[in-house]
C-alpha cells in the first residue's frame, strides 16, 4: 500500500512552521485517540499514521531528509519512520511532549519531585474606615512549616533525597500490554522521583511540622468587598523541601452605620426640618474621613434630593483619587405639636395656595381636578 504524502496525513503544507506542525497533531491526536474511538480500527489507523508523520517531522534532519528523499529516506532501516518509529516507546515520548501538560505529567522525563505545599485562605473583617485609609495589621495562621530538624529536606540530619531505584527518577513506570505500552505513576515514590533512605525523626520523612506563625498584612486604601491579597509561599509548606503553597487573604467589609458603598462612591441621608427645608440653610454632614463638610440646604428642598460632593467618597485602589458622596435630603414632618404651633400652622395653611405648593404637588392637584372634571361628563 502506497503510503500517504506526510504533510497531507497532518493536513498542513510543506511550508508549516514546527508551530503549525505541533497544532495540527494536537488536534488530530485528540480526535483519533484510541480511548476516543474504542473499537474503531479506521480511527486507530489514522491514529499511528499521523503520529508517525509527526514522529519524522517535528525532527529538523528528519524532515529535511524527508523533504529530500520522501519516504525511501527512511526504507531498509534508514532510522526514520519505519525503521524507529514504534507504537510504544516513540508514541509515549511525543504523547509526553504534546499532552504532558494536560495530563498531569511533565515533560522531560523526570519525575515530578515532592509535591509543592498547599495555598491557604484567611478570611479577614475590616472597617469601611480602614478600606479608606487602608492599615496594617497581624494575623496568626496554623500552618505546616518546614522541619528545622532536617531543613524540610525530610532526611535525618538534612540529607537529600535520592533518585527512586525503581523508576530511576522518572517517577513513571511503562508495561507493554500487547500493541500499547502503559504508563503508570511509580508505586514507589508516588510519582516524585525520589525517595528518603532514612527519615528524620522529627517530621517523620514529610519534612515539615504543624506551627502557628504571625504574619504582617498591609491592607492598601480603596480595597473592596471580596478583594484577595496574595502572600507568596506563606501557605503550607511542600513535602521534603518542595516550595511552600500561598496564603490568600480574601476581605469582608463591615457594614457602617452611617454610609453605604457604590464602589467609590458613598451614599448617605440626612434628616432636614422642614423650616431649613422651606426656607434654605446649611447642614454639617460628616465624611469618611473623619472630618465635616457643609452642604448648601436650597430654599424649597424637596424630599429626596440628592446632592454631589465630589471627592469626598471612598479611596480609589491603586491611585489618588476618590470618589464622591451623595447625600439624600430626607424632609422631616415635625411631630408632637404645640397648641401655639398647631396655631401657627393653620394660619400658614389658610395663607397658603396653589404657588406655595412643590411643583410635584401642583400637578397632582391639577391631574384629580381634571379627572374629576372628566368623571362629572
Amino acid at each position: 500500500m502506497t503510503k500517504r504524502c506526510y504533510y497531507e496525513v497532518l493536513e498542513v503544507v510543506k511550508t508549516s512552521s514546527g508551530e503549525d506542525l505541533k497544532k495540527s497533531y494536537r488536534k488530530l491526536a485528540m480526535k483519533f485517540h484510541p480511548d476516543k474511538n474504542p473499537g474503531d480500527q479506521a480511527a486507530e489507523t489514522k491514529f499511528k499514521e499521523i503520529s508517525e508523520a509527526y514522529d519524522v517531522l517535528r525532527d529538523e534532519q528528519k524532515r529535511a531528509a524527508y523533504d529530500r528523499y520522501g519516504h525511501a529516506a527512511f526504507e531498509q532501516g534508514g532510522g526514520g519512520a519505519q525503521g524507529g518509529f514504534g507504537f510504544g516507546a516513540g508514541f509515549a515520548d511525543i504523547f509526553d511532549e504534546m499532552f504532558g501538560d494536560m495530563m498531569g505529567r511533565r515533560g522531560g522525563g523526570g519525575g515530578r519531585g515532592p509535591a509543592r505545599g498547599q495555598d491557604l485562605r484567611y478570611n479577614m473583617e475590616i472597617t469601611l474606615e480602614e478600606a479608606f485609609t487602608g492599615k496594617k495589621g497581624k494575623i496568626t495562621v496554623p500552618s505546616s512549616i518546614a522541619c528545622d530538624g532536617c531543613k524540610g529536606t525530610g532526611g535525618k540530619n538534612g540529607a537529600a533525597p535520592t533518585a527512586c531505584p525503581t523508576c530511576r527518577g522518572a517517577g513513571k513506570v511503562r508495561s507493554q500490554q500487547g500493541f500499547f505500552t502503559i504508563e503508570r505513576t511509580c508505586p514507589m515514590c508516588q510519582g516524585a522521583g525520589q525517595v528518603i533512605k532514612d527519615a528524620c525523626q522529627k517530621c517523620a520523612g514529610s519534612g515539615r511540622t504543624r506551627k502557628e506563625k504571625s504574619l504582617e498584612v498591609t491592607i492598601p486604601p480603596g480595597v473592596e468587598e471580596g478583594t484577595r491579597i496574595r502572600l507568596a509561599s506563606e501557605g503550607e509548606a511542600g513535602m521534603s523541601g518542595a516550595p511552600s503553597g500561598d496564603l490568600y487573604i480574601f476581605l469582608a467589609i463591615s457594614p457602617h452605620r452611617m454610609f453605604q458603598r457604590d464602589g467609590a462612591n458613598l451614599y448617605m441621608r440626612i434628616p432636614i426640618p422642614m423650616t431649613t427645608a422651606a426656607l434654605g440653610g446649611k447642614v454639617e454632614v460628616p465624611t469618611i474621613d473623619g472630618s465635616q463638610t457643609s452642604v448648601d440646604i436650597p430654599k424649597g428642598c424637596q424630599h429626596g434630593h440628592r446632592f454631589r460632593l465630589k471627592s469626598k467618597g471612598m479611596s480609589v485602589l491603586r491611585s489618588t483619587a476618590r470618589g464622591d458622596m451623595f447625600v439624600e435630603a430626607a424632609v422631616e414632618v415635625p411631630v408632637n405639636l404645640t397648641d401655639k404651633q398647631k396655631k401657627l400652622l393653620k394660619e400658614f395653611e389658610a395663607e397658603s395656595d396653589q404657588r406655595t405648593y412643590s411643583p410635584e404637588s401642583t400637578s397632582f392637584f391639577d391631574k384629580v381636578k381634571e379627572f374629576i372634571s372628566e368623571c362629572a361628563k
